[in-house]
């Protein structure tokens, strides 16, 4: 049975397989592999479909800029729920980057933290031990925001 993630604002099955950050062999089918993992075998990797890589909150985006364009899903580990870090990743990866594939928070985010990281370009969510169709409810948790960000573009001065 398929584990399950929030994907484009609902729950489907998720049939990526993230790979340990210790990982040097590469299964077939659909993986995320940490980014140590693609740059020892990048030429390899490249060659593949269904590839993603995944990015630990001290790795920034700006190490696969180029490469971007091989891969599905590019994965942001949150190490603690309080390391921010990963939301600046997400709307780098959107705005400097134009990535249009699916980003995915993994790791210690909490369900409090989604409509949030879906203004920063979060388009995915592995959340574990809680759940997700009642977490979906957590993009509705403001009915407007202020700021501009990736899922609204013009301030609320702009749009009055």
């Amino acid at each position: 049975m398929p584990n399950k993630i929030i994907k484009d604002g609902a729950v489907t099955d998720d049939n990526w397989q993230v790979l340990d950050a210790q990982a040097t062999e590469v299964p077939e089918g659909a993986v995320i592999v940490p980014l140590s993992l693609w740059n020892g075998q990048k030429d390899t990797l490249a060659q593949r479909g269904q590839l993603g890589v995944w990015l630990n909150s001290d790795e920034s985006p700006q190490l696969i800029a180029d490469s971007l364009d091989n891969f599905d899903v590019v994965a942001i580990n949150f190490p603690a729920f309080a390391d921010g870090r990963g939301f600046t990743y997400g709307r780098e990866l959107r705005q400097q980057h134009n990535y249009q594939g699916e980003v995915r928070a993994i790791g210690e985010f909490i369900r409090d933290q989604l409509y949030f990281l879906n203004r920063c370009g979060f388009n995915a969510f592995a959340l574990d031990g809680v759940d997700l169709d009642k977490a979906l409810d957590s993009f509705a948790d403001f009915s407007d925001a202020y700021q501009a960000a990736i899922d609204q573009p013009e301030p609320l001065f702009k749009r009055r």
